[in-house]
């Protein structure tokens, strides 16, 4: 598989289809002077496995009819997908993401895939958010190793204050293995009750865990200050165009229950890493990307599900304000589908997939991909998308750029064993 060795925006593959494109914390001295920058850096990870040729279809591809018949997503009539560079095109329930794109703030990167080749979930979420080369027990992820390699206690800013040690921050009931490790992180969980510590319970609290427990009473306080930027902001007031949490749109109709949860988790995390106090680096997840039936690309059930991934993208890059431009989104997911409809109008388990690099910081407008082709030929396994990017670079590109880290530290540490996959350059502006 290609290290993906540039971002380049042609693809050899893909003039068969009529000729088109292809498509810190701390000091960054490859991004800008010193304190010039305060980067951010948010992964979100789709479980389920996302069938990629549904979101970003490559419609210029004679063999995508045959694979796909009425269920594709064509570059025209009904259901048409939405322009991105004359060869692929993107899923319609996703009209922000495409903004994003024709303002140059996101990617595509298509034909991609971990190095994990078999179809267990469990396995390739593992490997996915290991960052290791196959399957093995881990402790820590990719993520938490790389908030760990970051410049952080000790350090002084051009202002004369020293950094405190850099922090992660993750989304939901429990700390993903993306996010797991030495490095200190930050845990936040949406409340489900809403019955909030009156501040006199807070306080007895912080004083009896400081005299019995200081690491218990350091945590407590972590927590305690999570929840408030979590509520700053104006907890019940909706999100700009669209209702928030159980609010009613206009007209009395209530959000549905899946766009609360994509959009609510986006503005929390919005919140954390928009604070000047917050953590910098986080992860969530999203579930639900297992489409072996009745899928629903363009009307059902992934067309809502990528319509509430857009809502959250949107959520997060407004709630995040004057922090966009320098802020980077990878959004990824443990493994591809099979590029032939299955009897269920779903598809199964499958190989390359899409990533998404989006932010204000990101050298968007393209789709980048060693284009492989829908030919029976072409296939991995003669059932499969096959891979010709490997994820590992995408990410070594995205951390080296943006966050700074060194070529040896990414593929020694952060992704061990790496060293032969090629760092993708031209991510970020």
């Amino acid at each position: 598989m290609s290290g993906c060795n540039e971002a380049r925006s042609i693809s050899r593959r893909a003039l068969m289809g009529g000729g088109v494109s292809l498509s810190m914390w701390g000091l960054l001295p490859r991004a800008a002077s010193a304190g010039s920058r305060d980067p951010r850096l948010l992964t979100i990870i789709l479980r389920g496995g996302l069938d990629g040729l549904w979101l970003a279809s490559p419609a210029g591809d004679p063999g995508l009819g045959a694979l796909r018949g009425r269920l594709a997503v064509t570059a025209t009539g009904e259901g048409a997908g939405l322009a991105l560079d004359g060869f692929f095109v993107l899923n319609p329930a996703m009209p922000y993401l495409h903004g994003l794109y024709r303002k140059g703030e996101a990617l595509v990167v298509h034909a991609v895939a971990t190095p994990y080749r078999e179809r267990s979930h469990f396995d390739a979420q593992d490997v996915l958010e290991s960052g290791l080369p196959g399957v093995g027990r881990t402790d820590d992820g990719w993520l938490n190793r790389a908030l760990k390699g970051l410049p952080s206690g000790g350090m002084a800013n051009p202002g004369g204050l020293t950094k405190p040690p850099a922090k992660g921050l993750a989304m939901g009931a429990v700390v993903p293995l993306v996010m797991r490790g030495s490095a200190p992180v930050l845990s936040w969980i949406p409340q489900t009750f809403g019955i909030p510590l009156r501040q006199s319970t807070i306080e007895r609290l912080m004083d009896l865990y400081a005299e019995t427990d200081p690491g218990l009473a350091k945590a407590f306080a972590d927590g305690v200050a999570m929840e408030k930027i979590a509520l700053a902001g104006g907890g019940s007031a909706p999100m700009k165009g669209q209702p928030k949490g159980q609010a009613s749109a206009k007209g009395g109709v209530a959000q549905p229950p899946l766009m609360r949860e994509f959009v609510g988790t986006a503005e929390a995390a919005a919140r954390f890493l928009g604070s000047a106090e917050g953590p910098r680096i986080g992860a969530l997840s999203y579930n639900g990307w297992d489409t072996h039936a009745n899928a629903g690309a363009i009307k059902g059930q992934l067309a809502n599900r990528l319509g509430g991934l857009d809502a959250a993208i949107k959520a997060f890059a407004e709630g995040i304000g004057p922090a966009w431009k320098d802020t980077v989104v990878v959004i990824v997911t443990e493994f591809g589908r099979t590029v032939r409809v299955n009897g269920t109008d779903g598809t199964d388990h499958g190989t390359a997939t899409v990533a998404l690099v989006i932010g204000g910081g990101v050298r968007g407008g393209r789709v980048i991909a060693d284009w492989p082709g829908l030919a029976e030929r072409d296939l991995h396994q003669g059932r499969d998308l096959k891979p010709t990017c490997d994820l590992r670079g995408v990410l070594k590109g995205v951390l080296r750029d943006h966050l700074g880290m060194p070529e040896r530290a990414l593929a020694e540490t952060v992704f061990p064993q790496s060293a032969g996959i090629a760092t993708l350059e031209g991510l970020i502006g």
